[in-house]
């Protein structure tokens, strides 16, 4: 009778007299989007899993705090959509080069500078080095958080024969992955194709590209090696290493409570000794991958890779440094590193 009676009695209580659960029980849920094929945390593209395997460290922290929905494919949102979403706050989380956002902001294409990064030691040191304090507050000013920083090497799929020296470049159609890129390859010779990396099968495989360049990841996960009969590694060095970052909106970062920003940050930075093993081993395992599959590999010398820097210095590097203050001062942080 006394649960009865008292059960009646909360009945007949207004809503706010109700004790509330407590705040730990309450949970939010957010959104990442990337572009790459979608596997499990341990099986499938490196991108993928990282997201992955972020997403259930700072569940498991947060006690269930923060949860989250993980989108690959672009099954969200369109490729080149998803930076603009986050600076708005219409998406939480996206792992995407950040060169694709040249158009709105143009500094950020120092993330795929042809001959700037030249190894995966350069590349990591960037993040406590004055060019990444300005990279970041850049970013912030834009209304993006830098939660994992990854670099990736890459190198050159073609339908025909390797792309190594300058020289081999003129005549084709090629997609170099961002603005300063494709001006190395016009001063090659070649006519520039611009398209995310998940559609070049698609390009290579109708003849509307000849090569192109991407991370060693992409060449393996978009099974390039089907639609192509030679490849040009990063496994000895490159030209071409890409700044293809976890961030977030800054809008959604900053509802946060402080101890879920600070597991966000702390497990983001975590990732990146994941992402740099990840990324070495790639670039070791699609050369195998296209060997099996009856392709041409052939890797880069330091002399072949000054050469491109060369040109790269005269073209790409004072052409991205004229375009504003903002550009000259990254590009100035950034040669400090070399």
């Amino acid at each position: 009778m006394k649960k009865r009676q008292l059960l009646q009695a909360l009945v007949g209580l207004p809503l706010a007299s109700l004790p509330l659960a407590p705040a730990w029980a309450q949970s939010t849920t957010l959104k990442i989007s990337h572009q790459f094929p979608g596997g499990t945390i341990s099986e499938g593209d490196f991108r993928d899993r990282l997201v992955r395997r972020f997403a259930a460290e700072v569940e498991k922290r947060s006690k269930g705090a923060l949860k989250f929905d993980i989108y690959p494919g672009s099954s969200l949102m369109k490729t080149n959509s998803q930076f603009a979403a986050m600076r708005k706050g219409a998406l939480d989380l996206a792992l995407i080069p950040l060169s694709y956002a040249g158009g709105e902001i143009p500094e950020v294409n120092i993330g795929l500078m042809p001959g700037l990064v030249v190894s995966y030691e350069q590349a990591s040191s960037w993040k406590t080095k004055p060019v990444g304090a300005e990279l970041n507050r850049l970013l912030l000013d834009k209304g993006i958080v830098l939660i994992s920083w990854i670099w990736q090497a890459g190198g050159v799929a073609s339908r025909g024969k390797p792309v190594v020296e300058p020289e081999d470049a003129r005549g084709m159609k090629i997609r170099g992955g961002s603005r300063e890129m494709d001006m190395i390859l016009k001063e090659a010779g070649a006519a520039v194709v611009t398209m995310p990396s998940n559609e070049i099968y698609a390009a290579m495989q109708t003849g509307a590209m000849d090569a192109a360049m991407t991370s060693s990841t992409s060449f393996i996960s978009f099974r390039l090696e089907e639609v192509a009969k030679s490849l040009t590694t990063g496994r000895t060095g490159a030209y071409w290493f890409m700044f293809e970052p976890l961030m977030m909106s800054k809008a959604i970062f900053d509802k946060l409570p402080k101890e879920q920003q600070s597991t966000v940050m702390s497990v983001g930075a975590e990732m990146e000794k994941f992402a740099l093993e990840a990324a070495r081993k790639d670039d070791l395992d699609v050369a195998a991958i296209y060997q099996k599959a009856g392709a041409k590999v052939v890797d880069l010398s330091p002399a072949t890779i000054k050469k491109w820097q060369a040109i790269a210095r005269a073209t790409a590097w004072k052409d991205y440094a004229a375009r504003n203050e903002g550009s000259a001062k990254l590009l100035a942080l950034a040669e400090q590193t070399l």
